[in-house]
């Protein structure tokens, strides 16, 4: 397992942590944190793109000249696509860029980009984010101290912390995630990623293997049940197997006596 130092906010270490191996040690998969990047910066489009057609753009609907006998091409309408001003042809409408990623992708893309940073020395973990006041200053001294050449941050909280959400929200580079809704994007777009103890604990937990069900190699076969002894029919049954059931007598219903003519 990887073994990680654990520092407060003086930038002093207090401890280590161990993190689970299947998580924060995984094999790095590039297509699957590509193909969550993807999934992610589609949901963020807006698609709110429109063009008019013919139905829509200003113009009158009469036609400009006769059919025939102008010598002229035959038209029926100024706002016709043919036209300057005119209607455009299958123009694009608003819709939707979202689409279904299946869970155990974006899970695998979390595990590889939480491997790839604690590959490159770009994972700190702190003991607590406890901060005494909501003011920005002392938030930038303290993470001053923890990494000194920092570019873009990613804080990552497992609870509510109203004073860092507070004093980070106005540092350029510097993000505040939950643990809950931390996504392969955010890991990939920030340079140091910052993790609470608690918060370090709840992703080794929730992203293992064990705990999501998924297998890394093939599952178990079954161990094969054994055989029902055979029951032996009766010899009556043996000796005589097309012997016809006797013949149930039905009563036919009596026919009603017809009505004398008067």
């Amino acid at each position: 397992m990887p073994v990680v130092d654990v520092k407060n906010l003086d930038g002093k270490k207090i401890g280590t942590l161990e993190l689970a191996d299947d998580v924060f040690s995984a094999k790095v998969n590039q297509n699957l944190l590509h193909e969550a990047v993807r999934h992610h910066l589609a949901g963020e489009r807006a698609g709110t793109h429109k063009t008019k057609d013919k139905s829509e753009v200003s113009g009158s609907g009469r036609k400009l000249w006769r059919q025939k006998g102008t010598g002229r091409a035959r038209i029926g309408s100024v706002r016709s696509p043919l036209w300057r001003h005119g209607g455009t042809v299958h123009g694009p409408v608003p819709r939707s860029y979202r689409y279904a990623l299946p869970k155990k992708m974006v899970l695998g893309a979390l595990r590889s980009a939480l491997s790839v940073k604690l590959a490159e020395s770009k994972l700190t973990v702190v003991d607590g984010w406890a901060l005494e006041t909501h003011k920005t200053k002392p938030f930038r001294q303290a993470l001053e101290k923890l990494d000194k050449e920092r570019k873009t941050v990613l804080l990552v909280e497992s609870g509510e912390n109203l004073n860092l959400e507070r004093a980070s929200r106005n540092l350029e580079g510097v993000t505040l995630v939950a643990s809950t809704a931390l996504g392969p994007y955010d890991l990939m777009r920030h340079d140091h990623l910052m993790l609470s103890r608690e918060a370090a604990v709840k992703l080794s937990r929730a992203l293992s293997l064990e705990k999501t069900g998924e297998q890394a190699g093939a599952a178990p076969a079954k161990e094969p049940q054994p055989e029902a002894a055979p029951t032996l029919e009766p010899a009556a049954k043996l000796a005589s197997p097309r012997t016809k059931k006797p013949a149930v007598k039905t009563e036919k219903p009596k026919a009603k006596p017809k009505a004398k003519k008067g």
